[in-house]
């Protein structure tokens, strides 16, 4: 079927555009850019690029779970379901859903319209009785997702451990929230585990530099809509594990002393200067849990590999 994209309104006021968010990050001190504007259409493609690396474990290994526990997670699920996607990931993972739970609606939320625009087209033609409800939205804001007639119940998913890339507590903030949205319905989360530093580095680090491109798109993404004139050469990428914090941080290095034009404000950057992107928190199966109870779930089945890589949780509100 058919599906227009629909822009959904957050219920508390709109922090702002990638414009007014990415000038209010490089004035402080130390500088940021928010990691939300990752994904445009560029750097969606480069992310998926990123998940068939060899040294990027997180998706083979979750994409292994949810294949192997496709009828223990669509029992959980029910049969036509509205399954809602925070952030619109790898069709591969939500097809094995799709599939496995027999889902009446799929409702994918994302900040990139043209990404979701894509999302449709291809589900669109193996799934033609699937009602798509694609929602161009910020799912880190209040929100609240209209009832779909016909589907009373809801399920979250929200896989590749993007609740890492939140501090604890905010982690714990927009659980709460999709809890909120998800009417009484469950979450099933991916949750990249705390293991050995190397391994973390290198997939972070990866021989190919995919992971340098998709950090240092956010420079092109500014120079090409915000006509910003950030030379992407002068800038590093640098993605250390913290492991007193259990997490990953990726900055963008100033290889020089320069300064950058966005919209006629000056940004000067030292010699070394760090722009920080990201953080990708690592928790263990129990602290996991633990926040999750506190943000109101009941944590139910965790599904994890071998290697104890990496974690899926069904959440219960």
């Amino acid at each position: 079927m058919d599906a227009q994209l629909a822009q959904l309104r957050p219920t508390a006021p709109h922090t702002g555009s990638f414009a007014d968010c990415l000038m209010a990050g490089l004035r402080k001190n130390p500088k940021e850019i928010a990691c939300k504007y990752f994904y445009d259409a560029a750097g969606s493609k480069l992310f998926d690029e990123i998940c068939e690396l060899p040294e990027y474990y997180q998706t083979r290994t979750e994409t292994m779970l949810l294949t192997r526990h496709a009828g223990e997670i669509a029992a959980l699920i029910g049969d036509g379901a509205e399954i809602v996607e925070f952030g619109a990931g790898s069709l591969r993972k939500v097809r094995l859903l799709l599939d496995a739970a027999k889902a009446g609606a799929y409702t994918p939320l994302d900040i990139s319209g043209a990404y979701l625009a894509g999302v449709v087209r291809q589900l669109a033609a193996d799934y033609p009785h699937l009602t798509l409800r694609p929602l161009v939205g910020d799912f880190t804001l209040p929100l609240d997702i209209p009832a779909l007639p016909g589907h009373s119940r809801r399920a979250g998913f929200f896989p590749g451990s993007t609740i890492g890339n939140f501090k604890p507590d905010a982690a714990m903030a927009l659980l709460r929230r999709m809890r909120g949205v998800l009417n009484g319905g469950g979450l099933l989360v991916g949750v990249d585990l705390v293991k050995d530093p190397a391994r973390l580095h290198a997939a972070y680090n990866d021989a190919a530099g995919v992971t340098a491109l998709f950090n240092k798109n956010l420079l092109v993404r500014a120079n090409r809509e915000l006509g910003a004139d950030f030379d992407v050469d002068d800038f590093a990428h640098y993605a250390p594990y913290n492991p007193n914090a259990h997490r990953i941080e990726m900055y963008l290095v100033s290889r020089k002393r320069q300064r950058v034009t966005i919209a006629g404000e000056h940004f000067d950057f030292a010699h070394g200067e760090a722009v920080h992107s990201e953080d990708s928190h690592k928790y263990t199966i129990e602290s996991f849990r633990e926040m999750a109870v506190r943000a109101g779930f009941r944590p139910r089945t965790v599904w994890t590999d071998a290697e104890r890589l990496f974690s899926l949780h069904w959440l219960e509100s």
